[in-house]
């Protein structure tokens, strides 16, 4: 009976296969074509530096998530421009699950894309991929939701607000606590800075602190306030995060990542925004005044009282705010314990400005004052050359396009962007690129930024995005990271390294941290 069926299904199996082998055919050649004619109209010559998995893309989204756990995933995107028969054009295209994508990390590109031809890009899936965690927000709205999200949330990062650098001291002590403890011994600086940032920026935020940092280890206990989504946030927070960057590499198929983690995680960060947020919308005038000025979500919610925009809206500055000082302090000390002559002019520069130990002068230590330090200028530069908070990010063509580079074997004519096409530039590769920083370029030396060429590198210094997506709140970011710096600089005189592989692994979430933690020693 059941050779007979097969036997009679097997013509019909065989049509469809036929059927299905020619509508490929079709579509692959109908495709080809297209391009040709667009390339011919656009005056553009085809990307010489092409990489083939022969896996329609399968096997780089699987190499992509293999060296994003492993920590590598910044060096296999850097090495694939170099993979190809003409590694020094700067653009590459590849496939990723079926998609081809183009990859630059050439600065005329990325000027192109974030700036002169901004509205030939958008964010394309993004939204969908992001918004089970973050909405409707800053960083996943595109065109008239983008604008009126900047609008609102402009207000917010004004030089007034930066300037409140003492809301900072109360967590730096209590940052100090943890560090005394260990006496002098290796620790991981790295955790504490998450939960530092943590508790500073929904102290900003929200109006109050989580005290992640308050713990039973130096003897102090978090305020009895305790809520629904409270004690889980500050894990949920990672786990929903790194889940949102598998989804990024899964291209149009991200919905496929969504587990029960994944879905439990979300409802805990949204518990916990939004018990302040109705604390927010339930506020008396008074409340609301004695806020005024330095809660984020109050002043926020005299704009909107939609508790769902706000609650969007702090989530997007969090991820922002928290994760990317946090990891650009982590880097920070991580070369600072290596470079002890770094250290030493570091700690000099400081001492001259605002003194040390018992002699602190920390009321002198300002918005404006900070940035009169010329070497902690220098030495936050060079960590986010080398470790550029989001080290890559990619954009959507809206249209058929070009780029101004990466056509033709010398990679200098423009290459055709066809609508709907992927488009990553690889900040990480732009400032580690030896044609633009020199032979040295994957070597930290803060001092490249006294130099004459460092004055003209226009695009290729990207560490808060260009164009009229730059981050609002680079100076809120710089500002926290060098009071920080500073501040501890004048606590602890000495610094050690401990045992961290180097270079580092790498955690490449939405953000980027050190894989492992940063052990290091102070006194």
């Amino acid at each position: 009976m059941t050779h007979r069926l097969i036997n009679t299904l097997v013509p019909y199996l065989s049509s469809w296969h036929v059927l299905l082998g020619g509508v490929i055919i079709v579509y692959l050649l109908s495709s080809w074509v297209t391009k040709k004619i667009l390339v011919r109209r656009f005056g553009a010559e085809p990307c010489s530096n092409t990489i083939d998995d022969g896996s329609f893309g399968l096997r780089s989204c699987r190499d992509l998530i293999v060296a994003k756990n492993k920590g590598t995933l910044m060096d296999l995107v850097q090495n694939r421009f170099y993979e190809s028969k003409h590694p020094q054009n700067p653009t590459c295209t590849f496939m990723v699950m079926g998609n081809q994508v183009i990859a630059t990390k050439d600065p005329e590109n990325i000027k192109a894309v974030l700036a002169t031809q901004f509205n030939d890009f958008a964010l394309g899936d993004r939204h969908a991929q992001f918004k089970p965690l973050l909405g409707d927000g800053i960083f996943t709205l595109d065109g008239e939701g983008w604008k009126h999200s900047r609008t609102m949330l402009r207000p917010q990062f004004s030089r007034e607000q930066i300037a409140h650098v003492e809301a900072l001291e109360p967590h730096i002590q209590i940052l100090a606590q943890h560090v005394r403890k260990n006496k002098g011994q290796e620790f991981d600086i790295q955790e504490l800075f998450y939960r530092f940032t943590v508790d500073s920026a929904t102290e900003y935020l929200f109006g109050q602190s989580v005290q992640s940092l308050c713990d039973s280890s130096i003897g102090m206990d978090q305020e009895a306030v305790e809520f629904d989504g409270k004690k889980d946030f500050a894990e949920a927070f990672n786990t929903a995060q790194a889940y949102l960057a598998t989804r990024s590499i899964f291209q149009k198929l991200y919905f496929l990542v969504n587990n029960t983690e994944f879905r439990e995680c979300t409802k805990a960060v949204h518990r916990f925004a939004d018990h302040y947020v109705q604390l927010a919308l339930e506020a008396t005038p008074e409340e609301m005044e004695k806020h005024s000025g330095y809660v984020f979500l109050y002043e926020l919610s005299k704009q909107t009282r939609d508790p769902i925009v706000l609650r969007d809206q702090l989530l997007n500055i969090l991820v922002a705010g928290r994760d990317t000082t946090a990891g650009l302090l982590s880097f920070t000390f991580m070369e600072l314990a290596r470079n002890q002559n770094i250290w030493d002019k570091l700690k000099a520069e400081i001492y001259s400005m605002f003194g040390h130990g018992e002699n602190s002068d920390i009321g002198s230590i300002t918005f404006e004052s900070l940035k009169k330090c010329e070497y902690l200028k220098a030495i936050l530069n060079e960590s986010l050359r080398m470790y550029p908070s989001v080290p890559q990010n990619f954009r959507v063509a809206q249209k058929n396009t070009t780029l101004p580079r990466g056509g033709g074997k010398d990679g200098m004519s423009p290459i055709l962007v066809r609508k709907g096409q992927s488009l990553f530039y690889a900040v990480y590769a732009t400032h580690r690129s030896q044609e633009i920083y020199g032979p040295d370029a994957e070597i930290y030396r803060p001092e490249r930024w006294f130099e004459p060429s460092t004055k003209k590198l226009g695009w290729a210094f990207l560490p808060f995005n260009g164009g009229p997506r730059i981050c609002l709140g680079q100076q809120f970011a710089l500002t926290e990271a060098s009071y920080v710096i500073t501040r501890l600089v004048q606590l602890f005189p000495n610094i050690g390294s401990g045992n961290v592989e180097y270079p580092p692994k790498m955690i490449t979430e939405l953000t980027m941290s050190v894989q492992g933690g940063v052990s290091i020693s102070l006194s």
